[in-house]
């Protein structure tokens, strides 16, 4: 096989039958470990497999792509770039996707290379055609063009390429095709932007984030919704938050906020803007930013005690991003009363249809019930107990009740809300005076499928984990729960079978 592939390699110019010698050099070619591969590409003239693709036959070309691919996945991306400049931009044309598609794979194989990308930054015409890439037809081809063009931009000269020069006409023409398009532009800018502030310094100068800026606030309520989730994107950076700051852009949003009432179109939009504070307060500081906005916290109180269920859902996942850590923790509690009302309805809702609400509830609860180990200070924990009650009359038989549920998901949900509280001591009290609830975490029969078994392994992890619940639990119980943590999730009890002198 090896001697068929490389005789039929060193004449692959000269194939006189193309799609039976094709066929079988691709068989040839696939069984060839890449050692073998590499050690011939001196020899190889692949720019006649490349030359082969410049038919109008649709098997030639997807044969030849196949053994492309192959046989590229051997050669280093510096020799690539330097023997085929040509033939990538020719790929980079070509009207067969598949074609294009080993093109700008290879292309990204080329910017991960510290001395290959140098070539591109080299060859004006070969990184045009990345940046046209961008507006092409086929998503995948758009976003391989995306990142190898990010990664370009990860060195100063490739900053200075694409933004102080005329390829930043070339960008600006790109997102001149299509509305999908400008906003892929805007994701090419904010991941850019993201690496570091001379990144955005360079994007800013551009006019491109300016511009990104000015659909945030324009009067087109579908292009708003878009655009807020790239201007979040840009927020998880301290320069990206610094920026946004300095230049008013968050006041801007929370306005937008205050002035949504009156709007009757507000549903499109409202929901990515409120989801922006909310990641905005989690990687900056909760107290800050609903001390410095309160409209946030108001609008997201609103949203939940509210009845459409979309925005219910969108508040719900918003209180469990502020709620992850003790800070946002703190935040709520200031709210006194009216959250722990909030909560109530949330429990309402976690057994109430939609199901997709549900679990988005549950989830919520788990995330604001969680303390790590470190925090767990006698306040703290006189927090989360008091809203557990909050959450219903029952709470955990509320939760169990869910579990015992034949839905995967809503089961899943509620023993992660069991293991957001295992490691608390007011709650394994409450575990070990519920009859039949200890029993229930080691039954390893009522979980019916990985994910269950999973989740139900990660309550048990949490709880051998606790410091307290030895002696909360007592040592039976703690030595049953250290077996099945021993045992794993997957485990199943050996049943032996005893035969029986004139049994059928």
């Amino acid at each position: 096989m090896a001697a068929e592939a490389l005789e039929l390699l060193a004449r692959v110019s000269r194939l006189e039958e193309p799609l039976e010698e094709l066929r079988a050099l691709r068989v040839a070619v696939q069984a060839l470990p890449l050692s073998a591969l590499r050690e011939r590409a001196p020899d190889i003239r692949l720019g006649s497999l490349f030359a082969l693709l410049n038919v109008n036959d649709r098997e030639q070309v997807a044969l030849c792509v196949s053994i492309l691919e192959r046989f590229l996945q051997a050669v280093d991306p510096l020799y690539v770039i330097q023997n085929f400049r040509e033939e990538l931009q020719k790929g980079l044309f070509h009207p067969d996707d598949s074609v294009k598609l080993l093109t700008i794979a290879q292309v990204g194989r080329i910017v991960e290379n510290s001395d290959a990308v140098r070539e591109i930054l080299n060859n004006p015409e070969l990184l045009r055609q990345i940046i046209y890439c961008i507006g092409g037809e086929k998503i995948a081809v758009a976003k391989e063009a995306i990142k190898s063009l990010s990664r370009i931009a990860q060195t100063q000269d490739g900053l200075e390429a694409l933004f102080a020069s005329s390829f930043l006409v070339d960008l600006k023409n790109v997102m001149a095709t299509s509305d999908v398009v400008r906003y892929r532009v805007y994701e090419l800018i904010v991941e850019i932007s993201s690496v570091s502030a001379d990144s955005l310094n360079y994007c800013a100068n551009s006019g491109l984030i300016s511009e990104l800026i000015e659909e945030l606030t324009g009067d087109d309520v579908l292009v708003r919704a878009t655009s807020i989730e790239m201007v979040t994107s840009l927020a998880y950076t301290k320069h990206g938050r610094q920026y946004l700051a300095q230049q008013g852009i968050i006041d801007k949003i929370s306005n937008i906020i205050i002035g949504a009432d009156s709007d009757p179109f507000s549903g499109f939009y409202l929901p990515g803007f409120v989801k922006f504070f909310g990641n905005l307060a989690i990687v900056d500081s909760p107290q800050q930013i609903c001390e410095q906005y309160p409209v946030f916290m108001e609008k997201v109180f609103g949203m939940a005690e509210g009845h459409d269920p979309t925005m219910i859902g969108v508040a719900v996942d918003t209180l469990a991003i502020l709620g992850s850590n003790v800070e946002g923790k703190q935040v709520l509690q200031k709210a006194g009363s009216r959250f722990e009302h909030l909560l109530n309805r949330i429990g309402h809702q976690a057994k109430n249809p939609p199901a997709e609400l549900r679990l988005r509830c549950l989830d919520a609860i788990s995330s604001l019930l969680y303390l790590p180990p470190d925090q767990q200070t006698e306040d703290l924990l006189g927090m989360t107990e008091s809203w557990f009650a909050a959450l219903s009359s029952q709470p955990l038989e509320l939760f169990r009740s869910i579990s015992t549920q034949p839905f995967p998901d809503l089961h899943c949900g509620a023993l992660r809300v069991f293991t957001a509280i295992a490691n608390q001591p007011w709650a394994q009290k409450l575990m070990l005076d519920s009859p039949g609830f200890v029993e229930y975490i080691v039954d390893r029969s009522v979980e019916p499928d990985k994910a269950s078994k999973d989740a139900k392994y990660e309550l048990v992890k949490a709880l051998v984990n606790s410091k307290t619940i030895a002696e909360i639990f007592g040592n039976q119980y703690y030595l049953r729960l250290r077996a099945y943590l021993h045992e794993g999730p997957y485990y199943v009890k050996a049943v032996s079978a005893t035969a029986v002198e004139g049994a059928e």
